[in-house]
């Protein structure tokens, strides 16, 4: 271990890299992760994901790539304040800078696949068989894989990097319980489905395990990884009073990992709440009713607060620079609520594993209510809820029709990396992976090409 030992800290050389790259250009290590995510395919192939509502309806509302740059801004925010709060104190190397929770912030959805979540619980469906599916785990795997900046090693980020974006420590094998999905044994997959009984656990995927325990995983304490890695199961008990058996679930995450996870449930319970406002899916009087004034007693109080009756006044205005406002004083609040929970701190010898941000009890239910909203009015309703019905059918319709003859179907590219794949469970891999990386539209598009008998032309481009 190439590890310093300092009385019960750990030094964990953050900025390794699988295969050390040798250039002065006046970076760091950071700012080069930085550079090669926004500059890589899968950061541009966010700009045509759904967010929430489809693309397509709309100029005005968020995708994947707006998301994850307003995530990135807000956890910007929340690093510089716990530094101004607590750097002297704990020391300036324990925060992420800049560039490095950019980093882990704009990466976080690279692997999301087309339709939102719900296109992650069609593949996952899809891949039941081989693996599963889950949108943080595709992240990790592009990075370390997919990604073409190295030819081994996809993206060769640093190690602090990697970590903060690894959000659930687990793999799928250990984290799925099979018990939890129904009984589908036919060969081709009905694109018609529960989508609520086909959800994924929380994981990064079997293909990584090896990078995570031999490399990512390296320079910490045997002890440190092994309680960082555990899980636990969280059962239910359906309408009727019968115990519905759960996927296991992680219990920890690293400092840089809470502060984007934070950044990220701001950026959804509240900037898409302006998205709601703005395309009328949210009204006046529906939210009045569903919110309680008491929940905004606390923002009334900070810096840029404001009372319950300017507030709602705010967002429903006509003039766009009120709402503007009163989304910003919203999300300033959450930000400067956030404080550094020490609770596992006595858990870790490496503080990054010990320490996590967590919003401050009165901004996370403000928030988690707000989010309750845009879920009941929005993301629940028929309309979107159409929208992603129709993309869980186009997915599995795709998937069956490559597992079906990927050698007639799937792209040279694809192709060439069928070729090389051994098992089924590797070559339905491949074509998982194909569908992962496709943005909306395209995804439509193959689906036209396929099944639509006046859609598609020899001259189109694959």
């Amino acid at each position: 271990m190439r590890s310093i030992q300092l009385g019960r800290k750990i030094l964990v050389d953050w900025k390794a890299r699988r295969d050390p790259i040798a250039l002065d250009d006046g970076r760091d290590d950071f700012d080069r992760d930085y550079a090669r995510i926004i500059h890589s395919a899968s950061f541009r192939r966010l700009q045509s994901k759904t967010q929430v509502l489809g693309l397509g309806d709309s100029d005005f509302y968020r995708t994947r790539l707006t998301h994850s740059l307003e995530v990135s801004q807000i956890g910007e925010g929340i690093a510089r304040d716990l530094q101004n709060k607590y750097g002297k104190e704990l020391g300036e190397d324990l925060f992420p800078g800049s560039s490095l929770i950019r980093s882990v912030c704009l990466a976080h959805d690279l692997g999301h696949p087309p339709f939102g979540h719900g296109g992650e619980v069609a593949l996952n469906r899809c891949m039941r068989n081989h693996g599963g599916f889950e949108g943080n785990g595709q992240t990790l795997r592009i990075l370390t894989q997919l990604e073409s900046y190295h030819p081994d090693f996809g993206m060769n980020l640093t190690r602090r990097t990697i970590l903060g974006i690894l959000k659930y420590p687990s793999p799928y094998s250990k984290s799925v319980n099979v018990n939890f999905y129904p009984n589908d044994d036919s060969e081709a997959l009905n694109p018609l489905f529960n989508s609520k009984s086909q959800k994924p656990p929380k994981c990064y995927l079997d293909n990584e395990e090896k990078f995570v325990n031999e490399w990512l995983a390296a320079e910490f304490s045997s002890e440190d990884w092994s309680k960082f890695t555990e899980t636990f199961s969280e059962n239910e008990q359906d309408k009727n009073g019968n115990v519905v058996e759960k996927h296991r679930k992680t219990k920890y995450k690293s400092l840089d990992t809470s502060i984007m996870e934070i950044a990220d449930d701001i950026a959804y319970g509240i900037h898409d709440l302006e998205d709601a406002i703005a395309l009328n899916f949210l009204s006046r009087d529906n939210f009045v009713k569903n919110i309680c004034e008491s929940d905004f007693e606390c923002f009334k109080k900070s810096p840029k607060g404001m009372n319950f009756d300017e507030l709602i006044n705010s967002l429903f205005s006509q003039s766009t620079h009120l709402r503007k406002k009163a989304i910003g004083a919203l999300v300033n609040f959450c930000i400067i609520s956030v404080d550094l929970d020490k609770t596992n701190s006595s858990l870790f010898s490496e503080r990054n594993l010990g320490l996590n941000a967590k919003m401050g009890p009165s901004a996370a239910k403000m928030r988690e209510n707000l989010h309750k909203l845009v879920e009941k009015f929005v993301i629940k309703s028929t309309a979107v809820q159409n929208l992603e019905f129709k993309g869980q059918k186009i997915i599995t319709d795709l998937f069956n029709a490559f597992m079906t003859d990927p050698e007639r179907l799937l792209p040279n590219s694809d192709r060439q990396r069928l070729e090389k794949a051994g098992s089924e469970g590797d070559r339905a891999r491949v074509i998982c992976d194909y569908i992962a990386g496709m943005t909306d539209e395209y995804a439509a598009k193959r689906y036209q090409q396929l099944f639509l008998p006046k859609v598609g032309s020899a001259f189109d481009k694959i």
